[in-house]
């Protein structure tokens, strides 16, 4: 099983270098004296001019391969891509991941303008092209869903903004998300990807785990919609609790009380729907004992039982 195992009761933080911010050089103006414009005019972009705009930063400009057909009350001042970078001091790329390295390379910038995209996926290195013009570069990503763009731009406040940028260019990001009311935390170079995935288990990986409960639910006569209204308190429930005591301390249920007849219970009940409904819960429950065992909730011995229990035969 991945994760801890029992006999951690700590978990282990590798060590992340962050740039020095505290040897900046030839910086940007301040943030309020930037002309910003988004090259991208998909839901990110409308959730960014909305909040943009009410932290007192209107953009100048958004550029789209198809600028009419573009509403100036949503986006403001539509225009070419080029047309934007080119009344922009902070660019904002808010295009799709495949299409930022190409977009990057089409359009013509000028020495001392910055170049941020919104990915949080995709490499800095991917806006070399305007690095190479002499343009400083960097990553903006805020981490929140954009589904809806109008709710989004009121939930910023309080997500993180995943920065990466060079000195010159790391203050104006600190204060970009100071200013929409974002945490920021910096990422090294080359994390992008491990970041994105960490960001995906955190939100529409928890799908998947909804969807088995809403399933077995189902299983005994109860909709979508009725298993859902019973069972998201529950998940608000366990998130609020870690958010107040960490992973550790929000760890319920019988795996947390150490109650090894109705953990059986349960993988008796998921073999008779299934082998593949078993795995999945054995694999979801494998880190719990030691999280449980973290928290003061487990002796070592009765980790060690609960895992021999949730251990997959086939492994």
């Amino acid at each position: 099983q991945a994760g801890l195992q029992c006999g951690d009761v700590h978990g282990h933080h590798p060590a992340m270098n962050t740039p020095d911010v505290s040897s900046v050089s030839s910086p940007l103006p301040d943030l309020p004296a930037l002309r910003i414009a988004l090259v991208g005019a998909g839901r990110v972009a409308r959730a960014l001019v909305l909040a943009l705009d009410r932290a007192g930063l209107p953009v100048v400009a958004v550029g789209s391969r198809q600028p009419e057909r573009l509403s100036p009350a949503s986006y403001p001042q539509p225009c070419t891509p080029q047309q934007a970078v080119d009344q922009a001091d902070l660019v904002l790329l808010t295009v799709a991941d495949d299409a930022i390295a190409p977009v990057a390379a089409a359009l013509r910038w000028r020495a001392g303008q910055a170049v941020v995209h919104c990915s949080g996926a995709t490499e800095v290195a991917a806006l070399a092209p305007a690095a190479q013009a002499g343009a400083h570069t960097g990553g903006f990503h805020p981490l929140q869903i954009f589904s809806d763009p109008e709710q989004a731009a009121h939930r910023l406040a309080g997500s993180t903004a995943a920065i990466e940028a060079g000195p010159a260019l790391m203050p104006t990001l600190h204060a970009l998300a100071a200013a929409l009311g974002m945490p920021a935390t910096v990422l090294p170079p080359g994390m992008r990807v491990r970041y994105h995935v960490a960001a995906g288990y955190a939100a529409s990986f928890l799908l998947p785990v909804l969807q088995e409960a809403v399933a077995l639910w189902a299983s005994f006569g109860v909709d979508e919609a009725d298993a859902l209204r019973a069972l998201l308190p529950l998940s608000r429930g366990t998130l609020e609790a870690a958010g107040a005591r960490g992973l550790a301390g929000a760890v319920s249920g019988p795996i947390a009380r150490g109650d090894l007849g109705v953990v059986q219970r349960h993988l008796d009940a998921l073999e008779a729907l299934g082998p593949q409904r078993a795995a999945f819960y054995r694999f979801l429950a494998g880190p719990q004992p030691a999280l449980a065992r973290q928290a003061g909730r487990l002796d070592e011995d009765l980790c060690r039982r609960l895992d021999f229990l949730l251990r997959d035969a086939d492994c």
